[in-house]
């Protein structure tokens, strides 16, 4: 049972198969085992034979290495690493179309949108649209400065996330060995 006082955020990085039905195969893992994905996130790598999966999930210890466990004994799936805050860095793009239908509430989103250091990506006569990238504590900021406005559409992409420094992926995770499957990952 799960002590709902020790539930915490938990970030993975996750390097699959780039092929067809991985990410439903790593989803299922989730939804089996009755854990909520907070955030998702996926793309391939620079190897193009290879994707990174970023899950956010809350749970407690335990859950969290039951998760890792389950998702390293997947075929397709070739590390898995839990990255601690104080070692990584985690971002979401946000986009947020608003409504700004005169000059005046065009320059005071512009105005907002530059103290949060997002772009303005489209303008028309009648809205504003912007992008920010940031942690979910600048979004959620921002989103209730322009909710005064009327946003029109908000979309969030999911945490995306890497370690600090020289650390990557491999470290720690998996004996050199398990990366000779024919392609180099590191």
């Amino acid at each position: 049972m799960t002590d709902m006082n020790n539930v915490t955020r938990h970030t993975l990085s996750v390097l699959v198969e780039n092929a067809a039905g991985v990410l439903s195969q790593v989803s299922r893992l989730f939804s089996r085992k009755g854990y909520n994905i907070e955030s998702l996130a996926v793309g391939t790598t620079d190897d193009p034979d290879v994707s990174r999966i970023t899950i956010e999930v809350l749970c407690d210890g335990p859950m969290i290495d039951q998760i890792m466990n389950q998702l390293r004994k997947q075929f397709s799936v070739y590390s898995v690493q839990e990255l601690k805050p104080e070692r990584s860095i985690r971002r979401e793009l946000v986009m947020f179309k608003v409504k700004a239908e005169t000059h005046d509430i065009r320059n005071e989103v512009i105005q907002i949108a530059n103290i949060f250091r997002a772009s303005i990506i489209d303008v028309s006569l009648k809205s504003l649209t912007l992008a920010l990238i940031g942690d979910e504590t600048k979004a959620d900021a921002m989103q209730k400065l322009l909710e005064a406005f009327g946003i029109l559409e908000l979309v969030r992409t999911g945490m995306v996330a890497l370690e600090r420094g020289a650390y990557t992926i491999g470290d720690e995770t998996k004996e050199k060995q398990e990366f000779n499957l024919g392609k180099n990952f590191l």
